[in-house]
């Protein structure tokens, strides 16, 4: 406990708050598909690495970072409407465990192919010029780059909850999720909904490995490790819930970067201690539902 002084807890609280901020991208991405959806994603940890991939293609290719903010979700967000449209929607309403199983090999495909053509060890990916260095927040001096991710996470919030609460394919997209059989008497195309949401997840999923990618460069493995961690952070938080996975993403963050202070060895496992105490407390998480899954 030596040379732990309140300053540094509160620098390692912001270094949570930027951890957390990459959970609820991710988190957020995998709540609104299976809040909209019932769909449990394990291709999202895949679709992670691969905004981080494709970031250092366009990269390559002469587009600058604050460009590849708004591509990389663009383009990986086009697969994800692909891959509901040709893979997953043909598994709707034979049960949870058919989208399930099918991501879950789509995963292992999109991995095997990255390393086919990137290779198998990681690559290094630059934190751009503007963001390097650290900038001074009254405390002490905390790095630049990790301000712009939570300060990226919380514009994205912002802008996803004005999209399903002030528009009205936001509108129609909450209705679609509690009673679909409704909007379809509506005559409202409740498939196209379905896809937009699935492209909206992805990029989202894509959004966070781009960010990620200059605090731990890209490999084909990144999104493993994550998707546990993320799927931590939809079951505290509740499955399907927006709101919990903010609240659950920021809070696994803060729990992760406060262990490591005092106990390095700890930080992973206090993620699952996490998870086991809110189930035993809650069931179905902060905000979640009972009989969801059901």
């Amino acid at each position: 406990m030596d040379g732990i002084t309140p300053d540094l807890i509160i620098l390692q609280l912001f270094t949570g708050l930027a951890l957390g901020a990459i959970y609820v991208l991710l988190a957020l991405g995998m709540s609104l598909l299976f809040g909209m959806l019932t769909v449990v994603n394990f291709a999202h940890g895949a679709f992670y690495m691969l905004g981080a991939y494709i970031g250092i293609v366009l990269l390559g290719i002469g587009l600058n970072f604050w460009m590849c903010l708004l591509f990389v979700p663009l383009v990986v967000g086009s697969l994800g409407l692909l891959a509901e449209r040709f893979l997953i929607r043909p598994l709707y309403g034979r049960g949870i465990d058919y989208p399930l199983l099918l991501t879950f090999g789509l995963s292992y495909m999109m991995v095997e192919c990255v390393r086919i053509v990137f290779g198998t060890q990681g690559l290094p990916f630059d934190t751009p010029e503007l963001l390097q260095g650290a900038s001074d927040i009254g405390i002490g001096y905390f790095p630049t780059y990790r301000l712009f991710v939570i300060g990226v996470a919380a514009m994205v919030l912002v802008l996803l909850w004005l999209f399903l609460e002030r528009t009205p394919y936001g509108l129609i997209i909450r209705a679609g999720a509690r009673d679909p059989q409704i909007v379809r008497i509506l005559g409202i195309d409740v498939g196209r909904v379905w896809l937009v949401v699935f492209g909206i997840g992805t990029g989202l999923a894509a959004l966070a490995g781009l960010l990620a990618a200059p605090l731990q460069g890209a490999s084909p493995e990144m999104g493993n490790s994550i998707l546990a961690e993320a799927f931590v952070v939809t079951v505290v938080g509740g499955m399907g819930s927006l709101v919990g996975a903010v609240i659950a993403g920021l809070l696994v963050g803060v729990v992760v970067s406060m262990t490591s202070l005092f106990q390095p060895e700890m930080a992973q496992v206090s993620i699952f201690a996490l998870m086991a105490v809110v189930l035993l407390i809650r069931p179905q998480g902060f905000f979640g539902r009972a009989g969801l899954m059901s």
